[in-house]
């Protein structure tokens, strides 16, 4: 009993010396964050125009008040 009492002792003194010493914050590298100076490239510049101008031609081409009739009237 007395082997395991001074194996309990050692191993305590032990344990406290392994945790001497401060608290050290951990240090975190930040790496530098780089930033696309050039706009992505769009064509909703064109697309939108193009097709307001496709809807405008429909609904002129779509238009049923036609005066040429090929019945005569009597």
């Amino acid at each position: 009993m007395t082997k395991f009492a001074t194996f309990a002792a050692a191993l305590g003194l032990s344990a406290s010396s392994a945790l001497a010493g401060g608290y050290v914050a951990p240090v975190v590298e930040v790496e530098p964050v780089v930033v696309d100076t050039q706009p992505a490239r769009s064509n909703a510049g064109l697309i939108v125009p193009a097709l307001l101008l496709l809807g405008v031609i429909a609904a002129v081409a779509s238009d049923d008040d036609d005066d040429d009739d090929d019945t005569p009237n009597t």
